[in-house]
């Protein structure tokens, strides 16, 4: 079989593996992640800018720091620079920045290190400068431009959606108020599971190959390295040796390449972000099977894979100009992960279930967490330490069991019990979280400007599991300490503040639609709870989702709530009442997902089949604050009598603290983009409208028309929101605007978007 990853192939590479991706950014410190592949002191320089961004002023912020060695041939460092001199940066103007790379025998300018002769050029920049640039968070909240999205699988159906990040940035790149300002991915930057067999080929041997070593993993009887392990060969190990859930319910398919090792999750993060890694060419599906089907579906994924790959470059361009934020969700570790007590003992009580869970999370603690929060990882802190640990482990090639238990304490993962081989929970009043040392590293994080706040949940290490209910229970998604340190506390500390506008990045939705709902319950009913995820929806515990809601109201009369997961994208209104007051709120949720994986599925919803058979109604509910709780009553009760329901009783409904109503926000009539990006440079040669030869029949499938296209309340193919704001007036925001874009359906040689749009303040017709 085609083997490319010898020597040679290290030697040809480029200095920079990833990156440099912009991360944490504000006025006075910018932090910038890059990969190498050899160990560097690297100096950042951030510059102003005159004649829109063309030309390069003065150097206000500088930055130096070594990299971390997490393998032979592969090195990580955030560095940030700090204002030294008194400089800070301002809204409205463009900045750039600058890298210098100093090894033990030269010195290379970001240009260089960017090119070898395997990759003889990379283009990270919109200007002739060649120097990335960005624009901090404007001084008006009408300006504020917001770019969030999820679920970005390589080997998954449809177009990439995130290389349009690249034409939002280019067409604006010289105006500071119009190009997007900060950029939030949700969750599943990365898959563990549902991995295609290419895909888990290149990560199996290019993880290998950077980390110099190969990881011996606790397989049962003897231990097995990632290579034993072939693509499409996992699934009996994933599911019953590992745990994973992933792979229940007649689903093996989507265990069967799950990413294992350490060196596979560090090369799926760099093959997501960069095309540098890549092999120039792929085995051929017979050179890997001689079962037809096996080399149908390799042949196909390959495919799929090339396609991706094609628009790394774009992708790689884009994540250098615009601050990046992220936080994970399931995917970035397995399905499942976390989704209720009965997964963390079945996955962390085995060894090879932990040691994946604990290579996962390390992988994001460094390629993503150390960007989103690079105070943690400074000097002393617990990032620092973990660092430490992440280097001596790779040093004595996954043999040093003290770096191993250090590394597991800052990820924060329990301690398994001695005498039960099973993980420990400790008591967070009714409900059970995992224990964790007090050193452990928190994953949420607040990111705030002078208009606008983004707070960011960690509803996956941090869930409240029943204490007196069976271990498939739906957990809360944030226990009640887990509310206070994270949203309760960051809206308390800005309650005084001249603050616009408050985000809440919630990775799984807060609502989702009525027939999901009535799947998750049908579920629950049946036990049946790791077949669509039944836990991760916040209405399915409703004592939990009764204080996250009084919890935001209390503090906010606005909420904008981000959120991915479900791999469609709507927007909805959640208008609430204080029963004895005049006490309005409103709370709008913007979805968006996926960035790269439709299905058939998402891709009827987005149709007017849905709407003609399923349509969304408005949905009610009576809530209570002592003790929290809420109960969904019909649209008749609701209008006709609201004193009697089936559940509970009437003093109960007749002492209901609160009322809220929730609507469907319809999405406006499909259109072109309102810009002209070079479409063809986004499509593979072998993709283009010329090469398809069902291209004569495409009149003839009305299912592809637009007018069938159209549906009015989702967007269930691969698309990329953009979030911005009209205002009414100075202080307050009147409508906030969800722009989703994508690529239009069948030849996609034209890129469109539909855009939802509501109104800022309650929805009072629907209390009357």
């Amino acid at each position: 079989m085609y083997y490319p990853f010898k020597s040679e192939f290290i030697a040809q590479l480029p200095l920079i593996l990833a990156g440099p991706m912009l991360q944490h950014t504000q006025s006075d410190a910018v932090t910038v992640w890059v990969a190498l592949k050899q160990s560097c002191q690297v100096i950042l320089k951030v510059y102003d800018t005159t004649n829109q961004g063309a030309t390069l002023g003065n150097c206000l912020l500088v930055g130096q720091s070594s990299t971390i060695a997490l393998g032979k041939h592969l090195h990580i460092l955030a560095v940030t620079a700090h204002s030294e001199d008194g400089n800070f940066l301002v809204s409205n103007c463009i900045y750039a920045y600058d890298l210098e790379f100093i090894t033990d025998a030269e010195q290379q300018t970001l240009s260089q290190a960017l090119v070898s002769t395997s990759f003889p050029t990379a283009n990270i920049s919109y200007f002739a400068h060649q120097k990335p640039t960005f624009a901090l968070s404007p001084s008006r909240l009408q300006d504020l431009k917001i770019v969030h999205s999820s679920c970005r699988k390589p080997s998954g159906h449809g177009m990439d959606a995130l290389p349009i990040l690249d034409c939002l940035i280019e067409v604006a790149a010289n105006q500071p108020q119009n190009r997007p300002h900060q950029l939030f991915l949700t969750g599943d930057q990365i898959y563990g599971d549902d991995v295609g067999d290419p895909y888990l080929w290149v990560a199996t041997n290019l993880g290998d190959a950077l980390l110099g070593w190969e990881e011996q993993l606790p397989v049962s009887p003897i231990h097995r390295t990632p290579k034993q392990l072939r693509p499409g060969e996992r699934a009996e190990v994933a599911t019953q040796q590992a745990g994973f859930t992933a792979g229940l319910h007649n689903k093996v398919d989507k265990v069967s390449s799950h990413l294992l090792s350490l060196g596979e999750y560090y090369a799926a993060y760099l093959l997501t972000w960069s095309p540098v890694c890549w092999p120039r060419q792929f085995p051929e599906g017979k050179e890997v099977s001689t079962e037809r089907e096996t080399i149908k579906k390799w042949n196909q994924e390959v495919r799929h894979l090339q396609q991706f790959i094609y628009t790394l470059g774009k992708v790689r361009r884009a994540l250098a100009n615009i601050p990046m934020y992220t936080i994970f969700d399931d995917h970035d570790v397995s399905d499942d992960w976390n989704l209720n007590q009965a997964w963390c003992l079945r996955v962390l009580g085995k060894p090879l279930g932990r040691r994946a869970v604990q290579n996962a999370m390390l992988a994001y603690a460094v390629f993503q967490a150390w960007g989103n929060t690079p105070e943690e990882f400074a000097a002393g802190k617990s990032g620092a330490k973990l660092l430490i640990a992440a280097q001596a482990w790779s040093a004595s090639h996954g043999t040093d069991i003290d770096a191993a238990e250090a590394i597991a304490c800052y990820l924060g993962l329990p301690a398994i019990d001695t005498r039960t081989g099973l993980p420990n929970f400790v008591q967070d009043y009714s409900v059970l979280v995992l224990a964790r040392h007090p050193e452990s590293l928190n994953w949420h994080y607040t990111v705030r400007s002078p208009i606008h706040e983004v707070i960011v949940l960690d509803t996956r290490t941090w869930r409240g599991y029943p204490a007196d209910q069976k271990p498939i229970a739906p957990p809360r998604l944030l226990s009640p300490h887990a509310l206070k340190q994270q949203l309760l506390e960051p809206l308390q500390q800005t309650a005084n503040s001249d603050i616009q506008a408050t985000f809440v990045i919630a990775p799984t939705n807060v609502f989702g639609l009525k027939v999901i709902d009535w799947v998750h319950q049908w579920n629950l009913k049946n036990d049946a709870v790791f077949a669509t995820d039944v836990g991760d929806a916040w209405n399915i515990h409703t004592e939990a989702l009764a204080q996250f809601i009084s919890t935001l109201f209390d503090q906010r009369q606005q909420v904008i709530v981000l959120s991915g997961d479900i791999h469609y994208s709507s927007v909805v209104k959640l208008s609430h009442q204080r029963t004895h007051s005049q006490w309005q709120s409103v709370l709008v949720q913007l979805t968006c997902s996926a960035l790269k994986n439709e299905e058939l599925l998402t891709r009827l919803i987005h149709t007017k089949l849905k709407h003609w058979l399923l349509p969304e109604k408005v949905r009610y509910w009576l809530g209570w604050i002592n003790p929290a709780d809420m109960v969904e009553v019909s649209a008749k009760q609701w209008q006709r009598d609201r004193t009697h329901h089936p559940k509970i009783s009437q003093q109960q409904l007749m002492a209901a603290d609160w009322h809220c109503a929730l609507e469907v926000i319809p999405r406006s009539k499909t259109q072109n983009a309102n810009f002209s990006p070079d479409i063809l440079a986004l499509i593979a040669p072998w993709n283009r409208p010329e090469k398809n030869k069902w291209r004569s029949l495409q009149p003839f499938m009305f299912w592809k028309a637009r007018w069938f296209q159209d549906g009015k309340e989702v967007v269930g193919v691969n698309n990329i929101a953009l979030v911005q704001f009209e205002v009414s007036n100075e202080n307050q925001p009147g409508q906030i605007i969800q722009d989703l874009y994508w690529f239009w359906a069948w030849y996609q040689t034209e890129l469109v978007y539909s855009r939802f749009k509501t109104q800022l303040i309650p929805n009072r017709g629907l209390f009357d």
